[in-house]
């Protein structure tokens, strides 16, 4: 009978060398699957915080208060699109309508600007761009800039009998639009209505802005908060209190 050689632990050599390879199979999966979670893990917080930088920069589409959307983020404040994403944590000129910072407090370490795998974001004023997993993962904000920063608010005016004003009295009233001018300041654009009552301003940014209207020979204002969304023309119905004309 052949003697089986076994070392001074009871197993055979080849019993070694099976537990070896066995335990290194193991070992080389269980690589594959942390691997796996971590790039997992890289991927979705990078686009957890795409949607935060989106959000930041023209606002949170579910925030809404009393029927109207309430968050539009730094576009709505300034009336433009940040030149860089350090924009949206710090003041980019003594801006006063400013109201960041944008993202969470935990991202003024400069951590906002990175990816999972520590790349530097591509940002193009409409669209975030992350490469650092070797393909490319990107979050569209807007379809272009005009959706943001063009849109119009239009409408028509009428007295308290529901009356337009006519020709008559269109030299009399006044309405103004008061909104970010992009630059750090506000803007306030001024029109007459037609004698229908109808009015219309261009070139709008989103956000919630002031509209006013005045009916000159006595001063009377009625003052409106007009919301703006992407893409989308605000219409207005004014009536004034009483019957001016």
């Amino acid at each position: 009978m052949r003697n089986r050689t076994r070392n001074s632990g009871g197993f055979t050599l080849i019993e070694l060398v099976l537990t070896i390879v066995i335990t290194g199979i193991i070992a080389t999966l269980a690589l594959r699957k942390m691997s796996a979670t971590i790039e997992s893990s890289r991927y979705e917080a990078t686009k957890q915080e795409m949607d935060n930088i989106a959000c930041a920069i023209v606002g949170n589409p579910s925030t809404y208060s009393n029927g109207s959307r309430t968050d539009f983020g730094y576009v709505g404040d300034v009336g433009a699109l940040p030149a860089n994403l350090d924009a949206l944590m710090s003041n980019p000129g003594g801006y006063s309508t400013w109201n960041g910072p944008y993202l969470a407090a935990g991202a003024s370490s400069g951590d906002f600007r990175k990816d999972g795998w520590n790349v530097d974001y591509t940002y193009t004023g409409t669209l975030v761009r992350s490469t650092g997993s070797g393909s490319t993962i990107e979050k569209r904000i807007a379809a272009n800039s005009a959706e943001l920063l063009n849109n119009t608010v239009s409408g028509y005016i009428v007295d308290a009998a529901n009356r337009t004003p006519g020709a008559t009295y269109i030299d009399s009233l006044r309405l103004s639009l008061i909104y970010p001018n992009g630059s750090g300041g506000t803007a306030t654009v001024t029109v007459n209505p037609g004698a229908d009552g109808r009015f219309s301003f261009s070139n709008i940014p989103i956000g919630q802005h002031t509209l006013r209207a005045i009916y000159l020979p006595d001063s009377d204002t009625v003052t409106y908060k007009t919301t703006v969304y992407p893409g989308n023309a605000a219409k207005l119905s004014i009536t004034f209190p009483a019957n001016l004309w």
